[in-house]
């Protein structure tokens, strides 16, 4: 069963400890208590631990707590809303974070994503689409962790060198930089001011549509390769992403 930090409660029940070593762990951060109960049902039937969070100054503790395989988490929370929290906890890990939350509007959502969010989902939303995006996010992350002998693709900063499926791709200093930064989180969509903050580090006055150069550039390199699949994509009104 869950365990609940309630910030209307002290009552406070740890999970088993066999379930929790058992199953990946997920993190409801989430002041709705029925809405975070209904989450955390749904992840339990598709075989998830989970730990419930009420508060967001509690976050960091439950982190330390329970190393979660992922985070579901509110926008909208009491004692340090949800941006904070994610900001925060990009500054010292990696953890997968799934934002939730009823502010749609766009600079929400590209706030959101520019802090490092994985994903974003609305609400209302079904919780089998809420267990469907934790699936696909915790696939992609075991993939990535997989040891680099069975990467298809490896980039190598020393020789600033990429392989793609065993075939190098030449890539300019650009494209390279580009490659490394949506590889490193595949799936994670980036804002095109994001990228352009990551290749050109001196600041220089460059439009949105040079990221698109590149990113075409990188593409054509790319599918010269692997011409049956494409790995960078376009996510309307957001940016791009890799899917390796």
């Amino acid at each position: 069963m869950n365990s609940v930090t309630d910030p209307h409660s002290s009552t406070h029940a740890a999970p088993p400890p066999a379930a929790a070593s058992a199953q990946p762990l997920i993190l409801i951060v989430e002041d709705e208590r029925k809405l975070a109960e209904l989450l955390a049902d749904y992840m339990h039937a598709a075989g998830y631990a989970t730990h419930i969070v009420g508060d967001g100054r509690d976050v960091d503790a439950a982190l330390a707590a329970h190393a979660p395989a992922l985070m579901l988490l509110d926008l909208m929370l009491p004692g340090k809303d949800g941006i904070a929290v994610c900001r925060d906890v990009r500054a010292t890990c990696d953890v997968p974070i799934v934002m939730v939350t009823a502010r749609v509007e766009e600079i929400d959502r590209l706030l959101g994503l520019e802090l490092g969010a994985d994903d974003y989902i609305c609400k209302p939303f079904s919780p089998r689409e809420v267990v469907a995006r934790v699936r696909a996010i915790l696939r992609r992350t075991r993939a990535v962790q997989e040891p680099v002998r069975e990467a298809r693709l490896v980039i190598d900063d020393e020789r600033h060198r990429v392989t793609l499926d065993g075939h190098e791709v030449a890539l300019t200093p650009v494209e390279f930089r580009l490659l490394r930064l949506l590889a490193s989180h595949p799936g994670r969509v980036y804002s095109r001011a994001r990228l352009l903050e990551d290749l050109y580090a001196d600041h220089r006055v460059v439009t949105d549509r040079t990221v698109d150069s590149h990113v075409k550039n990188l593409r054509k390199k790319l599918e010269a390769v692997s011409p049956a699949e494409a790995l960078v994509h376009s996510v309307y009104g957001l940016g791009y992403k890799i899917e390796l």
